[in-house]
């Protein structure tokens, strides 16, 4: 068993990523342009300056910002009003918590949120950092994120693990010297993720099953 495990959050710890799919598209609404429901799978597990390009790829005449920032506060709104924890993640973070294992998030949502959605579950207790999207320059799949993480647990990236559902974030995973396993939720797996991936699991009780077997 490793040192460390870092967890994504929307589509991993809540069921958040399909009100995420949902907000990149309805939101278009209020800016009077048409419905991109691509729009939701280009800017999963991304933040910063990318989500932007990535609106203003499929939105050229909205600004971009403001676009973003709607979708932020539509999840937020629909995250306070029911917040779903994923199958199997309060259990695999008991275990790795019995066992003294150092845990992060590094989801591209804001700190805020993060840490909002953590207490509104009882999961916080479980985390040694929080680690969001607007605490790195360049987000996923570049592997800063999740080598802050890294440092602010003290975990050396072949010692960590990282659960991820989105394609971004398991190639900033791989990248970062972790090992990737993926949860998928709105994204099937690949070829490439199959390539990257120490393993695929349908939920993280399977991982956590997994990880006691030590086949991960």
């Amino acid at each position: 068993m490793k040192k460390g495990a870092i967890f994504d959050m929307d589509g991993l710890l809540f069921d958040t990523e399909t009100v995420y799919q949902r907000g990149w598209t309805v939101i278009a609404d209020e800016f009077g342009v048409e419905r991109k429901p691509e729009l939701g799978k280009a800017c999963c597990g991304t933040c910063g300056d990318l989500t932007r390009r990535l609106v203003h790829e499929y939105h050229p005449t909205v600004d971009a910002d403001a676009y973003v920032r709607r979708v932020i506060e539509y999840v937020r709104d629909e995250a306070a009003k029911h917040l779903s924890v994923m199958t199997g993640a309060r259990e695999i973070l008991m275990y790795f918590r019995t066992r003294g294992i150092r845990m992060a998030t590094a989801s591209s949502s804001t700190c805020e949120q993060i840490e909002r959605n953590l207490k509104q579950s009882g999961l916080y207790e479980y985390f040694d950092a929080v680690i969001g999207g607007d605490l790195v320059a360049n987000g996923k799949p570049a592997p800063d994120i999740f080598l802050l993480a890294l440092d602010r647990i003290g975990i050396q990236p072949m010692d960590s693990y990282v659960f991820e559902d989105g394609y971004n974030g398991l190639r900033g995973a791989a990248a970062a010297g972790c090992t990737p396993v993926m949860i998928p939720d709105t994204m099937p797996p690949t070829d490439e993720m199959r390539e990257i991936c120490a393993g695929i699991y349908p939920s993280l009780l399977a991982a956590l099953d997994a990880v006691q077997q030590g086949r991960i």
